[in-house]
């Protein structure tokens, strides 16, 4: 018999007397991030949701060099060593679609999006976000509402057969695409339009005729789910917040939705009041990537400063240095997205909020940097006056005990100082 699964009945989450109201939706492939989330869970006594995107693993390897297959060991691995309950765990799959190959023909390119879902869900993910709304080779950028949804339900269909005749949960599934495209916003941003009500409920009853097509009713029983825009995102150097009287019409609209939640992307830097009145207004899975490793980032400068203060002889080049170097010598992660002239660009190379550095961390030179450091930390208790100095945000924690003075201690501090706003907002 096949269990059910745990999000089936999140659109009901909200009349909980108590517990969790909403879920944060990790999309991130740091061993780091996802060992501080882990460990975060574990304290709060909650289950855990954590995605991967098309890009970072596929039937292919991505830029992770991991197939779902893979992804999937690797969180166990974690799991393992910090005594997190597999059970406990949740794998979604997120902009499962062309995307990876929108410059082959369409038909090239869907069939490896069918490939790379089905290999999603038999590595058991079971969140699944289509997203088939790019245009391919010869096509606009931006498809018509039905080709869209006719191609997602190709993919639920490819998803639906990978699993026919297994025991296990099946996959729920989010649909829309109302978001940059995966890896973040291409530009500054001023304004955001908000999601129009009739184009969310256009888009549920379109989906729900393609699959009615496509012979998958039953696939769409458990879409639970429309990604939408709430009026969030992140540039280079600017956040918009949420302003919830600008969303009240598109939070409304879940009235005439009942089986229904709203997926918020790009809610990094977002406050905790403003994740909490976003969970208010309906939007129960709160999306976090860049926010992680943008903090992971701060705590390993703020350790390279402090290594160089304690050990000043110990290393041949700071981390600072060695991630300089490689992203000169390969741009292909952010030359695109970050512009002005060379200082403009050094700024946005390491402090950006869009965080494309996160892209370098399993690059060899890049990882060996990392991994000299911590070794330069290896039983060392770091003072805690050059915490305050160089980590500032996690001195409280240290001097009340509650985060460890050490060089993986404040790694996992910093990262879950973070997420403590998006437990905190998902909770009644």
């Amino acid at each position: 018999m096949n269990e059910p699964n745990y999000l089936l009945d999140i659109a009901s989450w909200h009349t909980r007397s108590s517990g969790f109201r909403a879920i944060p939706s990790i999309c991130s492939a740091h061993p780091f991030v996802i060992e501080a989330a882990m460990r975060h869970a574990l304290k709060t006594g909650s289950p855990l949701l954590i995605e991967a995107t098309c890009n970072q693993v596929n039937q292919e390897g991505g830029y992770t060099g991991m197939t779902p297959a893979d992804f999937r060991r690797f969180t166990e691995q974690i799991a393992a060593r910090t005594g997190f309950p597999m059970k406990d765990l949740i794998l979604g799959g997120d902009h499962l679609g062309p995307n990876p190959w929108k410059s082959l023909p369409a038909d090239e390119a869907m069939d490896k999006a069918c490939d790379m879902i089905r290999a999603y869900a038999a590595a058991g993910f079971t969140k699944l976000h289509l997203d088939a709304s790019m245009g391919c080779l010869g096509e606009p950028i931006a498809l018509a509402d039905e080709l869209t949804a006719s191609r997602a339900s190709r993919l639920a269909a490819a998803a639906e057969n990978a699993l026919d005749g297994l025991e296990g949960i099946k996959p729920v599934y989010i649909i829309g695409t109302e978001v940059p495209i995966p890896g973040g916003a291409m530009e500054e941003l001023d304004i955001l339009e908000v999601t129009k009500p009739e184009a969310v409920l256009r888009t549920v009853d379109i989906h729900a005729q393609a699959f009615e097509a496509a012979g998958v009713e039953s696939a769409f029983a458990r879409v639970i789910g429309v990604v939408v825009q709430p009026g969030v995102e992140f540039g280079n150097h600017n956040v918009i917040p949420y302003a919830p009287e600008k969303a009240r019409a598109l939070s409304e609209s879940l009235d005439h939705l009942p089986n229904f939640v709203f997926e918020a992307h790009s809610t990094d830097y977002q406050t905790r009041e403003a994740l909490r009145q976003l969970v208010l207004d309906g939007f129960a899975i709160l999306k976090v990537g860049p926010g992680l490793t943008f903090a992971l980032r701060e705590a390993l400068y703020g350790l390279d400063q402090i290594a160089g203060f304690l050990f000043p002889e110990v290393r041949g080049t700071t981390l600072v240095a060695t991630t300089e170097r490689v992203m000169i010598e390969q741009p292909s992660h952010w030359d695109k997205y970050y512009h002005g002239n060379p200082a403009e660009q050094h700024l946005q190379r390491h402090y950006s909020y869009s965080d494309r550095i996160r892209y370098y961390w399993p690059e060899a030179e890049i990882a060996k940097a990392v991994s000299d450091l911590l070794a330069v930390f290896d039983g060392q208790v770091i003072p805690e006056t050059l915490v305050s100095q160089h980590l500032r945000a996690l001195y409280p924690g240290v001097r009340a005990g509650r985060i460890q003075p050490t060089a993986q201690g404040l790694i996992i501090g910093a990262i879950e100082l973070v997420l403590d706003d998006y437990f905190e907002a998902c909770v009644s």
